[in-house]
């Protein structure tokens, strides 16, 4: 199985801000919820762990038990001119994507430019995931590009879904290639 993680909380997603390529740690709630998914047993027994480069991913993934490696291709979307600002002043940004999924913010990446790079890990690690347990600890963009990739859709269905913090979701096989096995479970974690 492939378990696709996003980390626990952070300050700035308490506080509703846009956060790509900003390095932050996760904040106590954020450290609660990671070692509330360390106490998830199929979590806790995969042979691989996976994390995106930034702090808030790496602490999440050390909280699971496996050793973990780091690929920067896990890493979230660069919203670059946008990065750290309230997601309540965004609109700009989200109405250049709603017309084109390959528009860049300045010093950024296109949503694209994330779902190719994520659908190449998910391509790599497939293999794997088909006979071991293969854990990503990622964020937002890369994982909606994964679970587009299970699927077999293109990256407008990301705007389809909600991924919240500290959540969990699973790729396995099908009769077809990769099945969405669930999304966005959210139980075993502290919300508060």
């Amino acid at each position: 199985m492939l378990y696709l993680v996003r980390h626990g909380r952070t300050a700035q997603n308490a506080a509703r801000r846009l956060l790509g390529h900003l390095d932050v740690p996760l904040d106590e709630l954020g450290r609660r919820q990671a070692k509330a998914l360390g106490e998830v047993e199929v979590l806790r027994r995969a042979t691989r762990v996976v994390s995106s480069p930034l702090a808030r991913a790496r602490e999440t993934a050390a909280a699971l038990g496996p050793p973990v490696s780091v690929d920067d291709r896990w890493v979230e979307i660069d919203y670059g001119s946008y990065d750290g600002i309230e997601l309540a002043d965004s609109g700009a940004l989200f109405r250049e994507w709603d017309r084109d999924l390959g528009y860049r913010p300045p010093g950024g990446e296109s949503l694209v430019d994330v779902g190719e790079r994520a659908r190449r890990a998910c391509d790599e690690l497939w293999v794997e995931s088909r006979t071991n347990d293969v854990v990503v600890v990622s964020h937002v963009s890369p994982i909606k590009a994964a679970v587009a990739w299970a699927l077999g859709v293109g990256d407008e269905v990301a705007w389809r879904m909600f991924l919240d913090v500290a959540s969990l979701s699973v790729v396995g096989e099908g009769r077809r290639g990769p099945t969405l096995r669930s999304f966005n479970e959210t139980l075993h974690r502290p919300s508060a």
